[in-house]
């Protein structure tokens, strides 16, 4: 598994909610986010069939008002993720039966982005006072975000 960048997750979390990210906890982010990821192109897979088509459009991807906020949130924060690892790390999982559209693919880096911004403000929910993020707090807002994705 590549990793999209151990700083660049702990900055993330740094600047979306303040908090001070331990490094062994960097792999597990990446685990879940990539997992969640998966999940919302196999529904995003799922509504392209449902439209009659053979790719799948950023537009089929289930995404709520909060996480289309939260994009927006992210892309304010001016933080990049590079594409190939994202691309990597989905080629491991069982393969898609259709391809994503350019644009989507473009916007891998931006929603996985997206998903560590909303993980790290999930975190901060749980204990607003604290700086440094806990092993039970990670491990309740990886419930939460299983819940909404």
């Amino acid at each position: 598994m590549k990793v999209y960048g151990a700083y660049r997750i702990e900055q993330l979390f740094k600047k979306a909610a303040g908090l001070q990210l331990p490094k062994n906890k960097v792999q597990e982010i990446e685990e879940k986010v990539d997992a969640k990821l998966y999940d919302l192109l196999v529904a995003a897979e799922e509504n392209a069939g449902y439209n009659a088509r053979d790719v799948i459009w950023f537009s089929d991807l289930p995404l709520t008002k909060a996480l289309k906020e939260s994009l927006k949130a992210f892309a304010a924060l001016e933080e990049e993720l590079s594409l190939q690892p994202i691309l990597d790390n989905l080629a491991v999982r069982p393969p898609l039966k259709y391809e994503m559209e350019v644009e989507l693919e473009k916007r891998l880096p931006e929603i996985v982005g997206t998903l560590i911004f909303v993980l790290a403000k999930i975190v901060k929910e749980f204990s607003p006072g604290d700086k440094v993020v806990s092993e039970d707090e990670l491990k309740r807002a990886f419930r939460v975000l299983d819940l909404m994705v």
